[in-house]
């Protein structure tokens, strides 16, 4: 199976056609049919390394001050509790647990999954970020999961490689200041051509605004992983930016399927979501 990294930005993006879900359809129309969907989502950042292994994971609506239209998104794909073992023996020794009752599916999953396999019948499985670790174990950890893709599983990391809520400024919806630029180039040639590498990118200069808090980088080290264990060239899928401070980039591992793309990039803002200090 292929692997990808998804630049996932506004929650209403689950809602709306624009270059960014058009790319994530393309994907899912590209893709082999998978077993299972492993995600790595910047959303479910705890104090420990674990997966969910409950039958039918819930949606989870892990945002305040949007629309009820979003609150009204359900994305009911099944789970699959025994991948938790076969996760658990690829990364050993590292100690994996199994969440059977506390977290399911959130939109860091499905505002992405909903676009590329919209029909909600491929079963899911979330992989936590232990936020205890430093970057060096969640580049392993990804490296670790390379044999899951010998085994029909998809293995999907989504969060943002630029993201600071902080900085946001809605009017522009479409650009990105210099210093996310920056990073976010930096970030694209190092996990290109040195994927090894993407964990040293928190020496970059402008790191400290591009990743105030490292839970939506961190996904990204776990495609970086797979492409080390590969030996194989992750490809941009799309690109862009989202009101200065947020990057959109998309990468697929053992794909390319970047075509035509329709107009239209971020979705605006909602009037009146709060500013959220954790960067979450």
């Amino acid at each position: 199976m292929p692997a990808a990294f998804f630049g996932h930005g506004n929650p209403m993006n689950a809602l709306e056609v624009n270059r960014y879900t058009a790319a994530w359809r393309e994907f899912g129309r590209s893709v082999p049919r998978p077993r299972a969907i492993l995600v790595v989502s910047a959303h479910w950042y705890i104090g420990a390394t674990a997966v969910t292994a409950m039958p039918r994971p819930r949606t989870i609506h892990d945002f305040y001050g949007f629309p009820q239209q979003l609150f009204d998104v359900r994305y009911p794909a099944p789970g699959l509790p025994e991948l938790a073992e076969e996760i658990s023996d690829a990364v050993h020794p590292t100690w994996v647990g199994a969440d059977v009752d506390s977290w399911g599916i959130d939109h860091g999953t499905w505002s992405v999954l909903t676009h590329a396999f919209p029909d909600a019948d491929i079963p899911v499985v979330q992989l936590s970020i232990n936020a205890f670790k430093p970057l060096d174990y969640h580049l392993d950890l990804g490296a670790r999961l390379a044999p899951l893709r010998e085994r029909g599983v998809l293995v999907v990391a989504s969060g943002n490689v630029v993201h600071n809520l902080g900085g946001v400024d809605p009017r522009l919806a479409d650009e990105g200041f210099d210093w996310a630029r920056r990073f976010d180039d930096a970030a694209r040639e190092t996990v290109q051509d040195a994927p090894a590498e993407v964990a040293r990118l928190d020496g970059h200069r402008d790191f400290d605004l591009a990743v105030p808090t490292p839970d939506h980088f961190i996904p990204l080290l776990y495609l970086a992983g797979l492409a080390g264990a590969a030996g194989d060239r992750p490809e941009v899928l799309v690109d862009g930016y989202a009101y200065g401070s947020l990057s959109m980039t998309a990468y697929t591992l053992g794909l390319r399927c970047r075509g035509a793309q329709p107009p239209g990039g971020a979705p605006p803002l909602p009037a009146g979501v709060p500013a959220d200090s954790a960067n979450i």
